[in-house]
């Protein structure tokens, strides 16, 4: 026999199936969590999206952020802990990630800025290839903070680079005028 309690789990069972917004996102067979916890602070999914080259699938990235944003600058400027997530879908040796990153600090910043960006650039390339070869199904987080940037590997935090200006130019790699790849920084705001 159906009572009015059976009703009522029923019907909150169909609210949280359908709510949106409860339920994780997945790109490329990939689940990505709609939430994280960076340090003290929660952060939502900006957007997640595929970084292909030449037909290859990268990683799928996720960006989280305190308060969604549909710009670079409000991502840029926000006082927020961020977090870029790269879930592996290939192997890839640090040489070759760390150089991705560093093209894309050369492809977004001007020479000036580039230069004032040197010394935390090193520091980035020296935790990168202590991190040595990254395999598929690995996480790379790389959070950014007011105190700069740190790179955690499943989950284990393998380093920090001080510096909120480093931290805005990193974020330029995914979401600068010339992106690593234009359709994952259309992803990552949300398009």
């Amino acid at each position: 026999m159906i009572d009015s309690r059976s009703v009522r789990q029923a019907a909150l069972l169909a609210a949280l199936i359908a709510a949106p917004g409860l339920q994780a996102a997945e790109v490329a067979g990939v689940r990505i969590d709609d939430a994280v916890k960076v340090g003290g602070s929660d952060l939502v999914l900006n957007g997640a999206g595929l970084r292909s080259k030449l037909f290859i699938k990268v990683y799928v990235g996720a960006l989280y952020v305190g308060q969604k944003a549909g710009t670079p600058a409000a991502i840029y400027d926000s006082p927020a802990p961020r977090r870029m997530l790269m879930r592996m879908l290939r192997d890839m040796d640090a040489e070759t990630l760390h150089g991705a990153l560093d093209e894309g600090l050369r492809n977004n910043l001007t020479p000036a800025e580039l230069a004032a960006m040197q010394g935390p650039a090193g520091q980035l390339g020296a935790l990168m290839k202590g991190i040595g070869k990254v395999r598929e199904g690995d996480a790379v987080a790389i959070d950014f903070t007011a105190d700069g940037v740190s790179v955690s590997l499943n989950n284990q935090v393998r380093g920090a680079v001080p510096g909120a200006d480093f931290a805005r130019a990193l974020l330029r790699v995914w979401l600068g005028d010339k992106p690593a790849d234009a359709s994952l920084k259309k992803a990552l705001l949300g398009n």
